[in-house]
């Protein structure tokens, strides 16, 4: 299987490895980065850990989680990560999660990322529909989701027991078809 390979005008999403480490940790050891994400804060041993674990896996392996690095091209550094998963039941579904370092955010990196990802997704692939759940006090990754022209499909209060506290989670998604209209623009 062909290791994944995005590129988008800034950024290269691949695959993550050891040489990543140092940069991984340092954003996903910080409690702001990971307020919202389904992972805590990481030690260096549990980032390597991850990224090693990481590195059997590929894209298209139905029901399972697959992390990629996204890399400023222009510096050679990770400015954060990406997960794609195809739905088990059925793998023309697929959700979506990004994380950008503390260090890089606010420069476009995210939507930018996320724009990659759906070309790849639906144009490459032919994914029928793609779903990113994000947590309801997460405002800029809500935003995010509407600039991208996401459609909110459902608001789940307090359904999740998260990091001490029930959360309530926002269920968006887009459909092949609004991505075509969308790119179109």
């Amino acid at each position: 299987m062909q290791p994944l390979h995005i590129i988008t005008s800034r950024l290269l999403i691949r695959h993550l490895t050891l040489s990543d480490g140092a940069d991984f940790h340092r954003y996903r050891s910080n409690p702001e980065v990971t307020r919202y994400q389904g992972f805590d804060v990481m030690t260096m041993e549990q980032a390597t850990t991850f990224i090693t674990n990481n590195a059997v896996k590929n894209y298209g392996k139905a029901g399972e989680w697959v992390q990629y690095a996204i890399e400023h091209t222009a510096s050679g550094k990770l400015v954060g990560d990406c997960a794609i998963r195809l739905k088990e039941y059925d793998a023309r579904i697929a959700e979506v999660g990004i994380t950008i370092s503390h260090l890089a955010q606010k420069n476009g990196f995210a939507k930018e990322a996320m724009l990659g990802i759906l070309a790849f997704l639906f144009d490459e692939k032919g994914i029928h529909r793609v779903v990113e759940t994000v947590d309801a006090e997460n405002t800029a990754s809500i935003h995010l989701m509407n600039s991208i022209g996401f459609r909110q499909e459902g608001h789940f209060i307090e359904n999740i027991f998260f990091k001490g506290k029930w959360g309530s989670e926002f269920q968006y998604a887009m459909l092949k078809r609004e991505w075509d209209t969308i790119k179109v623009r």
